[in-house]
């Protein structure tokens, strides 16, 4: 199937009627693809003053137009209403989704309604099919991931399974879509939304071809190009050798690693939890994405005895920065063998594994602080000790009290609900990631479109701002964002970013036969940004109603004490600038 420059093909799904319909959505210069594509189309098919869990509400899975075409275009972009905050939001994922996605036919996946009974979809170029898995109800991810894979068809290489597991089931707002066994939609709870919508699975069958676009040669010539750059040169090293877990011990060593929810930004004892210790005693394989030659996905083999008679079931668990820090650090823990399993529960449960350890961090210290006690935690929750914490997670699944119920929406609703608000670390009603940097990553993650580290690059800037001046700060964030928008739009790894610079992204569409999306890239990028700002505030962001809790402004790292002046200015110069991209927020820009 030819490949449109001009249009985008969208899968529609009514799970009410079971009815799939083919929509071509016009016009790709304008919304390029992925983020873009996405809230273009929650633009014409969503309703933002219906309630967030409106089954009829619009999930959304999004490609762009050099998916499948040059290499690390590896990601999807899910868009939805989060369950979490309540507005429109995004989620990425690798794995084989995006290409499976190509191979079938499709831009975008787009879900609305909701099945009589617990249900998997199953999508290929030729078949769409709705079935009955009232079986797998309470279902792990890894179990569920087994059954999916006996219903689809094809060659693995270009099949795509996603999932949830009990925590999507039981509506747990942070609750996430395993994609592939060690990619995730984690954040902002995309899991629940398909929880709601019956839909335990997803099945994408890549199942179909497509032609090359434009000329053959010049496509192979610039495919080489970035390839080389790719794999020879330094630019993504990092991410194949230690990965993201390099980050634990420079941020530990400038004071910005938050230890024992955020009470401390540094600890001595992170040597048995660094990128190097877990590589050269717990690293089995590394993995990729299909379509990227980086393999950026550590995969730590667990050992875990289950008998008396040295019986033991080995265990693979996926492991990254964020990860460790959630639930590693934040819960004072600094040995794999006590954090893998932790992460293993998360994953199997189908829970965000960020969110997780920041809500646990917190009703730790809330525990200790007295206020809260052992009658609603049911198990003791203590700074560097595991047992607890494995337990903590499956009461999060199941809602086993009123204390978990809470927490099962956030950690903020349960400080709300108990008290502890000071010290929730959550910003932007989103549980923090792992850079204790300063001023411009607290306000960029508080006020953030999907409050993600990668979304902006205040994390980084923290680290070279000694002028401390809002307007400046606050340009860098703007334009730092629409950069990645663009790469967001393509889909292409946020890891790639220094590869594909606005121009090399330009020659690659040129090259693959949009002309008119590359002539149109920078404007699309600045329609893209301001659209999806527009659709956040319509559905409920109101940007001077975010606290950032007391503890962001106790923090001490290697610059000192947050100066809350600064944060504070920072915090309403980026409020105003955030009003005029909504404002303008429309798609009729370029």
């Amino acid at each position: 199937m030819l490949i449109d420059p001009q249009t985008s093909r969208v899968l529609h799904v009514d799970l009410n009627s079971g009815k799939a319909t083919v929509i071509n959505f016009d016009d790709r210069a304008r919304h390029l693809g992925g983020s873009g594509l996405a809230a273009a189309l929650y633009q014409a098919y969503g309703n933002p003053e219906a309630p967030c869990d409106d089954p009829e509400e619009p999930l959304i899975f999004a490609i762009g137009p050099l998916t499948g075409l040059f290499p690390v275009m590896t990601k999807t972009v899910c868009g939805f209403r989060s369950p979490h905050t309540g507005q429109w939001a995004e989620s990425h994922a690798g794995g084989r989704l995006g290409l499976s996605l190509r191979f079938a036919g499709y831009d975008a996946l787009m879900i609305t309604g909701r099945a009589p009974g617990l249900s998997a979809l199953l999508v290929g170029s030729r078949e769409i099919d709705i079935r009955d898995v009232h079986y797998l109800k309470g279902r792990g991810v890894f179990g569920t991931g087994r059954e999916l894979r006996r219903l689809g068809r094809g060659a693995s290489g270009h099949r795509a399974t996603l999932r949830i597991g009990p925590a999507g089931e039981n509506g747990v707002t942070y609750a996430c879509i395993n994609v592939d066994s060690f990619r995730h939609f984690g954040r902002l709870g995309s899991g629940a939304v398909m929880g709601g919508k019956n839909l335990k699975g997803i099945v994408v069958q890549g199942d179909g071809s497509y032609p090359l676009p434009g000329d053959p040669k010049t496509l192979a010539k610039l495919y080489k190009d970035i390839f080389t750059e790719v794999t020879e040169t330094t630019m993504m090293k990092k991410y194949h050798d230690l990965g993201t877990p390099e980050n634990l011990e420079p941020l530990n060593a400038m004071r910005a690693l938050p230890w024992r929810n955020l009470q401390a930004t540094s600890d001595p004892g992170i040597r048995t939890v660094t990128g190097e210790y877990i590589a050269e005693n717990f690293l089995l394989r590394k993995s990729a994405c299909a379509g990227c030659p980086v393999g950026c996905i550590h995969i730590a083999n667990l050992r875990r005895q289950f008998g008396d008679d040295h019986e033991y079931l080995y265990k693979q668990v996926s492991y990254d920065y964020e990860l460790i820090y959630a639930q590693g650090t934040m819960l004072g823990l600094s040995d794999p063998q006590e954090i893998l399993p932790i992460l293993d529960e998360t994953e199997s449960c189908g829970l965000d594994s960020m969110t997780t350890g920041v809500a646990l961090a917190w009703a730790t210290e809330a525990l200790e602080k007295g206020v809260i006690s052992e009658a609603e935690t049911l198990v003791p929750l203590r700074f560097g000790e595991k047992a607890g914490y494995l337990e903590a997670v499956r009461h999060i699944t199941n809602g086993s009290n009123e204390f978990w119920r809470a927490l099962a929406r956030g950690t903020m609703a349960a400080a709300r609900q108990y008290g502890g608000e000071d010290f929730a670390c959550v910003l932007g009603g989103q549980e923090m990631a792992g850079y204790a940097t300063g001023e411009a990553y607290y306000v960029s993650h508080a006020l953030g479109f999907r409050h993600s580290h990668l979304d902006s690059g205040g994390y980084s800037y923290d680290q070279s701002d000694k002028a401390k001046d809002p307007d400046k700060t606050v340009d860098f964030l703007v334009k730092d964002e629409h950069g990645r928008v663009l790469l967001n739009c393509m889909v292409g790894c946020m890891f790639a970013r220094k590869v594909y610079s606005a121009p090399r992204m330009q020659e690659a569409l040129r090259t693959a036969g949009f002309k008119s999306a590359a002539d149109n890239l920078e404007a699309a990028g600045t329609a893209a940004q301001r659209l999806r700002w527009k659709l956040k505030f319509a559905t409920g962001f109101v940007p001077e109603e975010q606290p950032i809790p007391k503890r962001f402004l106790e923090v001490v790292n290697w610059k000192g004490r947050t100066d809350a002046a600064y944060l504070e200015a920072l915090r309403a110069a980026y409020t105003r600038a955030l009003r005029r991209m909504a404002e303008d927020g429309n798609t009729s820009e370029g």
